[in-house]
């Protein structure tokens, strides 16, 4: 099969705070650019092997991803082709990140895997918080993780526009990240931790 298509991937939950990171990446890109029909933009989130036939069907993958390399909260690491799986195993995290590299394994055991791979990870400051948003320092990464892969998609060759119509539908809209953080309970009304006689063993 002659492929020629790109995948712009986004994985990680929205849910655990800085482990948001990737999903915010492609949120924000697809808000602001409109590509070709040779590219996918993808919220990845949590889905595992459901991303195999996506990835299967790409010759180039940018992936978005907060990833512990047990380096300084905020700091970007930018992986590149076989250091890609590397990267990714760098310390789990959570189930999603065995999953992704699952799927790289099985693209590669088909001789599917895309013939160049960018990895774009950033070191998370908190992961124990659900129901938060990214940490300040790790949100600021987003516009250079976008230049990053946007200088990355016009070397490969893929065009792409500013973006003159909204991707958000009258539903989608809670979830995006200016109004998900300002719709956030206050912490005196929300448990984020769980209850502390549990977390002790004391129940």
């Amino acid at each position: 099969m002659n492929k020629n298509k790109l995948l712009i991937l986004g994985i990680g939950n929205i849910l655990w705070a800085d482990e948001g990171f990737g999903v915010r990446c492609v949120e924000t890109l697809n808000a602001a650019y409109q590509f070709g029909d040779d590219v996918t933009v993808l919220d990845g989130g949590t889905q595992g092997l459901y991303l195999l036939p996506f990835l299967e069907e790409a010759r180039y993958l940018i992936v978005f991803d907060a990833v512990d390399y047990g380096k300084t909260p905020g700091e970007m690491v930018i992986a590149k082709d076989e250091e890609v799986p590397r990267f990714m195993g760098a310390k789990k995290m959570s189930l999603h990140q065995t999953g992704f590299q699952e799927v790289i394994a099985c693209a590669a055991l088909g001789e599917k895997l895309p013939e160049s791979m960018m990895l774009i990870g950033v070191q998370p400051e908190q992961l124990e918080d659900f129901g938060g948003s990214l940490r300040n320092i790790v949100k600021q990464q987003i516009p250079r993780a976008l230049d990053v892969a946007l200088q990355q998609i016009r070397q490969w060759g893929f065009t792409y526009s500013p973006r003159s119509t909204s991707v958000v539908d009258e539903h989608q809209h809670v979830l995006q990240m200016d109004e998900y953080e300002a719709g956030r309970p206050s912490a005196e009304l929300a448990c984020r931790h769980g209850d502390e006689r549990f977390m002790s063993g004391q129940v």
